[in-house]
């Protein structure tokens, strides 16, 4: 099965925009003071800030002392989120949260510096609900699909059926007895 353009896009992404660092000086600015101990690590976050979309998941992994690396796959995603502030929208930013049912009220992975923010979600909605290629129902016939579990199953509901109409057409040829007297208790 090969991937549609769409998917072969998101799957190309590997680094934020340039204007993440941008977002980053801006954001290291409005603190003077504290602007060289908050640009260095901006600075190597942005240069090693590394995605990777896969068939199973996406994974995300930055830092140059300590590296760090979150993998998730598609089937553990519950919500996405769209986040921007005023400065990324100007820049045309946003960042994609990502939540599991880990228990975390926190997003899991959060992906920075996006400019296809908006394609990076259908994309990742998509793939939790395990939609990857449409196919509609009239293309493909009913016993081509079928998998063994389906045929017991089915085996299964008609032997049910079958039971429940021997039931029903017992119960009808059984005479009904009610009381002779109507009067007497």
């Amino acid at each position: 099965m090969t991937p549609s353009p769409h998917a072969a896009a998101i799957h190309a992404l590997t680094r934020p925009h340039r204007d993440l660092m941008t977002y980053y000086t801006l954001a290291c600015v409005a603190f003077p003071p504290a602007f060289p101990f908050l640009i260095l690590p901006a600075y190597f976050r942005y240069h090693t800030m590394r995605y990777k979309f896969t068939d199973e998941g996406i994974s995300m992994s930055w830092g140059i002392l300590f590296r760090r690396e979150t993998i998730i796959n598609y089937a553990r995603i519950q919500d996405i989120h769209l986040r921007s502030n005023f400065v990324e929208r100007w820049l045309g930013l946003a960042r994609v949260l990502v939540q599991t049912a880990s228990g975390n009220t926190a997003a899991e992975l959060t992906l920075e510096g996006l400019k296809e923010f908006e394609a990076v979600r259908d994309f990742l909605y998509s793939r939790m609900r395990g939609v990857h290629d449409p196919v509609r129902v009239s293309d493909t016939p009913a016993a081509a699909t079928a998998t063994p579990a389906d045929a017991e199953l089915t085996a299964a509901l008609r032997e049910v059926a079958r039971e429940l109409r021997e039931t029903r057409l017992a119960l009808q040829a059984t005479p009904v007895h009610g009381p002779k007297d109507p009067g007497h208790v």
